[in-house]
């Protein structure tokens, strides 16, 4: 039996995000995503929205940066919600559970200040252990092509708007 079987995974720590990481937080994207992230219509919704840095948080493990999740202020027709994205964590990272560690405390601290619904661009299957569903957002319009079967929502809020009040452009 090697040693890397029995060894512990990996401790996360998991902290707001300070502009002071924005260089690492950009190279950590890069090699995410690629040069492709900016062509994304996710992109262009960043492009308006105003960044809540304190519901973005960064994963360590050590001092090294790991991952982040940001979270931005954006309305759909006139309901106000939040839009996740990007998630992004180190290529050799993934797979060990930071992802979902940054999802689950990035939308808990959306919750936690009130917010109502969280928005995403992303994999249905990923995401829908976190309770986001494709439903809940077929009404929703982002400002460029996407796959509307990858947009998905979750209701924060037991007073949010229902499933048919969540419509219109971003």
């Amino acid at each position: 039996m090697s040693a890397d079987f029995c060894a512990p995974p990996p401790a996360y720590v998991l902290k707001p995000e300070q502009l002071a990481w924005s260089d690492g937080i950009e190279d950590l994207l890069d090699r995410a995503f690629g040069p492709g992230r900016f062509v994304k219509v996710s992109e262009r919704v960043r492009e308006f929205a105003a960044f809540a840095p304190e519901l973005s948080f960064c994963a360590f493990e050590g001092e090294t940066l790991v991952g982040v999740v940001r979270l931005w202020r954006v309305t759909v027709g006139a309901q106000a919600v939040i839009f996740l994205g990007p998630l992004a964590v180190d290529p050799g990272q993934q797979s060990a559970g930071v992802g979902g560690l940054l999802v689950e405390k990035a939308c808990a601290a959306a919750k936690a200040v009130g917010e109502a619904w969280v928005v995403l661009v992303g994999d249905p299957p990923y995401f829908q252990r976190f309770g986001f569903d494709v439903a809940a957002a077929q009404a929703v319009r982002l400002p460029g092509p996407v796959d509307q079967k990858r947009v998905q929502a979750l209701k924060l809020s037991a007073d949010a708007a229902p499933l048919a009040g969540l419509m219109g452009p971003v």
